[in-house]
């Protein structure tokens, strides 16, 4: 997100001296994207960040792909994924293709005994169900039901859950997300047409900051193995930092819908976007008030993409038998649309209240073990 934040204690230049009360140097580290073209950090640590002590078991935790050549419309029960006390194992990668994997989880407990580092992947975590605080390196950020949590790759962190009912949506993205860039201006502000502004972003505004050494566990995601790593000091030792690449927080209940006389296009939903896929969000909103209009969405051709679509609450007038939790996959190649009867029901209607994240990739999805084993059967010929 191109907001420039500064949290904690920095030097007034970068790359110069800057001291601990007893007179000694806190170490800066650049953390940074694309090479030093991306976004970047500028972040300050009680001790080096490279001490790495021990490099202890690696194992694969790359999905198991039964359909790679999906024509297939298909509809996940999301829900019915079995909860987990951990919170890596409780992630199951259900759609993935070379640019991303999208993700259901189910943990029952709190990120205790081990740090996490995602190399591979931003992270954009949806919470559907749970309330907790994400806990990074670079400062925590309280989160409940409709928030999107996104975690720069590489951005070492734990989650603190308040209850054990919790229901995740996770994008792994191998590409930088960022904000839609058709509503920036070209100095990256958000513009007056967008539907959310810099005001909706939740940054970091508190760090924990632990001067401490001893054996510190972060488990480290690279190359879809997870490979455990020891360090020698605190991985949460940051005094201070500024930039533009840090974990922030947006709520799905801040998106401002867009609206109009006749149907509008999904794009007006988007809210993240990569150069391999886009986010959307749709949420609770009034309908078109053409006097002819028909609120349902046309049918149309997925010719470029694949669609997923989450759904997370309401009323979802496009689909019959439609539950929380539930993931459609509509794949490129073949039309869709709202299924019988569905159009004719919403003429008339004056607002919907659903939610739900779609995302729509531009490469086709594989679909995982995981994923056939929440499949509801016969779903591509609920169209007849």
């Amino acid at each position: 997100m191109p907001i420039y934040h500064k949290l904690g204690k920095i030097p007034h230049k970068r790359h110069i001296q800057f001291r601990k009360p007893d007179g000694s140097l806190y170490h800066e580290q650049l953390f940074g994207t694309i090479g030093f073209d991306g976004m970047s950090t500028n972040c300050y640590h009680e001790q080096r960040p490279t001490q790495v002590k021990d490099i202890g078991n690696q194992y694969s935790v790359a999905p198991k792909v039964t359909v790679k050549n999906n024509i297939k419309s298909h509809l996940f029960k999301g829900f019915s994924v079995k909860t987990e006390n951990d919170f890596l194992k409780s992630r199951k990668t259900v759609l993935v293709n070379s640019d991303c994997a999208i993700v259901l989880a189910a943990p029952k407990q709190s990120l205790k005994d081990y740090f996490y580092k995602n190399t591979d992947a931003d992270e954009l975590i949806f919470v559907h169900r749970g309330t907790g605080t994400l806990r990074t390196m670079l400062g925590d950020l309280n989160f409940k039901y409709g928030d999107y949590l996104l975690i720069p790759r590489g951005v070492i962190y734990k989650i603190d859950f308040d209850t054990q009912d919790n229901r995740l949506f996770i994008v792994e993205s191998h590409r930088p997300i960022y904000t839609p860039k058709r509503y920036r201006n070209w100095f990256g502000q958000l513009l007056e047409h967008a539907p959310f502004c810099e005001r909706d972003i939740r940054r970091p505004e508190e760090l924990e900051t632990y001067n401490e050494t001893g054996d510190f566990l972060i488990k480290v995601k690279k190359q879809s193995d997870i490979i455990e790593m020891v360090y020698a000091s605190h991985p949460f030792d940051v005094v201070g930092y500024d930039g533009y690449n840090y974990p922030y927080a947006f709520s799905i209940h801040d998106f401002e819908p867009i609206t109009g006389r006749i149907h509008q296009p999904p794009p007006v939903h988007q809210t993240f976007e990569t150069d391999a896929f886009v986010v959307c969000s749709f949420v609770p909103r009034m309908y078109d008030y053409h006097p002819l209009s028909i609120p349902a969405p046309y049918n149309h051709s997925n010719i470029d993409s694949d669609e997923v679509l989450y759904y997370v609450d309401g009323d979802f007038m496009s689909r019959n038998a439609i539950e929380e939790g539930h993931i459609s996959l509509h794949p490129a190649g073949i039309p869709h649309g709202p299924h019988p009867g569905a159009a004719e029901r919403s003429i008339g209607k004056k607002e919907t209240n659903e939610l739900a994240v779609m995302v729509d990739t531009f490469k086709p999805l594989m679909i995982t073990e995981e994923a056939m084993k929440i499949a509801e059967e016969g779903y591509y010929k609920s169209w007849l």
